[in-house]
């Protein structure tokens, strides 16, 4: 076994690979940019070493700064997390010519499945099931329009080279193909150095479905079932977990078999998955079909640790070291359901713009994951399960994946796997940036996603025209009005004993008009009951004025509360929604409606940045006249670059930024007259 390894990557995979490592006696080194100095797992590692500035193509993905990090430190193996350089052949055949283990697949098999054309052919030999479409790249528009009138519409371009959304393109009808073909053709190139495009059958009512592969040097491979990854944004996925609610038994065999068949044509070893795309319209269960492979290990993990009980990374090193999996395919069983939501820096509300900066409180509903080495260990404390890289007062950056935390959850069932989710969401307290629990929660309880019925386009389908936080009942309502009422009588109480505030001889008023949303709720608080517009409320909780968060019990149902103070009242935040509560004594209440309205500022005529950012082009000069659609600025923000363009007709009057500037949330860029 290995005595030292050496983690190239950051954040919460780097914590986790540590924490297996330490548990089974292994020491380990980290290496860092700029911007992880001071990150958690520079400071968990036994050893680190600074290996550039913060862009990842000056640090992370130099392979020779990690080689010469490797010869600095004695670590005879190298595990790569996951990104940088997990997926590289060249980096694998780099640390085998110094004599460096890669804990992670050989070379050829990374190459194989690196190329989308090559790993499709593969594929079909090895007796997988692939979607309908072109045999190889794609040279022309007109052969392009040949090929998807054969295939059948609707039809999705995909650049050979590809991934993470990019370089894809949907075409319903022939138009859609001559739009797009040569545009996907530069993305390619542009994003991957690679123009091939291919052409395929898109699948109508698509679920995202992956197998978990694991394999020795030895020539066992095993499939560890299978996670449902269909809850994407952009492509990007959301919520995982293990197992489907869609497969069957029967259709767990077929797939994993396929897929061990795919892993073996390529002399696969240790972790790796192969996506699937089935289609939700086939009752059947028999239309799936090869989408990718992904030779190395999956952000997902833990929801198949968590019904498994077998610890991905620790089998890494063990298959790296050589070892022989002890384990068979009669030993993979199903233990309960698991859920994994990744928390982003991103704000829902705001039509998910991504949100970096510092984290002024970060308090999740429990510590980072400890590793125990126990199956049961892998699901948590109280099948709850927080993986994180961050910190309180940490920095989340502009340069690398904006995600905060992983939050997985186990249960029995489902039902319960989902209901812990939301009880873990409302206590996560992130504060200082934008962050997507609120949307977490929202889809955790959406009744589609707790049917089952899933595909690739849940977000897009359900949340058309944005999110506005999730829906809430009448009953909640009244509830959160009678907690207002309960902590306005608190604070009051409060100031009443506090000298000079209230006189000595009054008693804290309880009878209060809490106004939520468009509603105004008549609280009254008396000394056995409580009662919302007369009808009794049974609310059990305990509140002392200051806190930020409060647990209740509301008709039987237990809520935490996060709470943030406004000039008339509180904003109450619980299961996926933001609630603006105005607070006000009865007696007064009414002299509300003699306020005059505050007009906001007009900004029609000023370009706001939407997220912090860095400002990498400006497209006009002062004087010069604008049409609606054109770009204006471009200001790059967690690795994306956002255009931003006129609304309508104007000249430009005054440029208050500069390129290369790095932009705050709602800063002027420029005005128009």
């Amino acid at each position: 076994m290995f005595k030292k390894i050496l983690i190239a990557n950051r954040g919460e995979i780097a914590c986790r690979v540590i924490k297996t490592a330490r548990r089974m006696g292994i020491q380990t080194v980290a290496v860092y940019s700029d911007a992880d100095a001071r990150a958690p797992f520079v400071e968990m590692a036994d050893e680190a070493v600074h290996i550039g500035p913060a862009p990842a193509a000056e640090s992370y993905l130099l392979a020779d700064k990690i080689i010469a990090a490797c010869k600095q430190t004695g670590a005879e193996a190298v595990h790569p997390g996951y990104g940088f350089l997990s997926e590289r052949a060249s980096f694998v055949e780099a640390l085998a010519k110094e004599s460096i283990a890669f804990i992670g697949p050989p070379a050829n098999a990374i190459a194989a499945m690196g190329d989308k054309i090559e790993s499709k052919k593969l594929a079909r030999d090895a007796g997988v099931n692939t979607v309908p479409g072109s045999e190889g790249a794609i040279e022309s528009t007109e052969d392009a329009l040949t090929w998807a009138n054969k295939i059948g519409y609707p039809v999705m371009m995909k650049a050979s080279a590809g991934g993470g959304g990019k370089g894809m393109r949907l075409a319903w009808n022939d138009q859609d193909v001559k739009d797009g073909f040569e545009a996907t053709q530069r993305e390619g190139l542009n994003s991957f150095g690679d123009d091939r495009v291919f052409i395929e059958k898109f699948i109508e009512d698509p679920r995202h479905i992956e197998i978990q592969i694991l394999g020795d040097k030895h020539g066992t491979i095993l499939y560890l079932n299978e996670r449902e990854c269909s809850i994407q944004r952009r492509h990007q996925k959301v919520v995982e977990e293990a197992p489907s609610p869609f497969v069957t038994p029967k259709m767990r065999k077929a797939m994993g078999e396929q897929c061990v068949a795919l892993a073996r044509a390529v002399d696969y070893h240790s972790a790796g998955t192969v996506e699937l795309i089935v289609s939700g319209a086939d009752e059947t269960g028999e239309s799936f079909y090869f989408l990718e492979m992904n030779t190395r290990l999956q952000v997902e993990h833990p929801v198949t640790e968590a019904i498994t009980g077998i610890d991905l990374v620790e089998q890494m090193i063990r298959v790296a070291a050589g070892e022989k999996l002890e384990m068979t395919q009669d030993d993979i069983g199903i233990d309960g359901w698991s859920i994994e939501n990744r928390v982003y820096a991103e704000d829902p509300y705001r039509g998910f713009l991504p949100s970096i900066g510092r984290l002024v409180r970060y308090d999740p509903p429990l510590k980072g994951w400890t590793d125990d080495g126990s199956a049961n260990g892998r699901r948590g404390v109280d099948g709850v399960r927080v993986d994180d890289g961050v910190y309180e007062g940490g920095e989340v950056s502009m340069f690398y994946d904006p995600m905060i935390a992983k939050l997985v959850t186990w249960g029995e069932t489902r039902d319960e796997a989902a209901d812990l989710q939301v009880q873990a969401l409302d206590a996560f307290r992130i504060e200082g940036l934008g962050h997507n629990v609120d949307f977490l929660s929202a889809i955790m309880q959406h009744p589609r996603f707790r049917s089952g019925e899933l595909t690739t386009g849940f977000i897009a389908e359900e949340y058309p025209e944005g999110f506005e936080g999730a829906a809430v009942s009448d009953d909640l309502k009244r509830g959160l009005a009678a907690v207002a009422g309960v902590i306005a009588t608190a604070d009051a109480d409060r100031a009443r004993r506090i000298e000079g505030q209230l006189s000595d001889d009054l008693y804290a008023p309880g009878d209060w008009t809490v106004r939520l949303g468009d509603t105004d709720y008549r609280v009254t608080l008396e000394e056995e009951a409580i009662t919302v517009d007369d009808a009794p409320v049974a609310l059990q909780m305990e509140y002392t004025p200051g806190e930020r968060m409060v647990e209740v019990e509301l008709d039987d149902q237990a809520l935490t509360l996060q709470l943030e103070p406004t000039r008339t009242g509180y904003a109450i935040t619980t299961r996926g929604a933001k609630h603006t509560v105005r607070i006000l004594q009865t007696r007064i209440a009414h002299l509300a409606d003699h306020m005059i309205e505050k007009i906001p500022p007009d900004l029609s005529k000023m370009l706001i940045c939407p997220m912090p950012g860095l400002l990498v082009k400006l497209h006009v000069e002062e004087g010069e006249e604008v049409q609606p659609g054109q770009p204006l600025a471009t200001v790059e923000a967690m690795k994306m670059e956002n255009i931003l363009r006129a609304e309508k007709e104007g000249t430009i009057a005054k440029i208050n930024a500069e390129e290369g500037e790095s932009l705050a949330v709602d800063a002027v860029i420029l005005e128009l007259e």
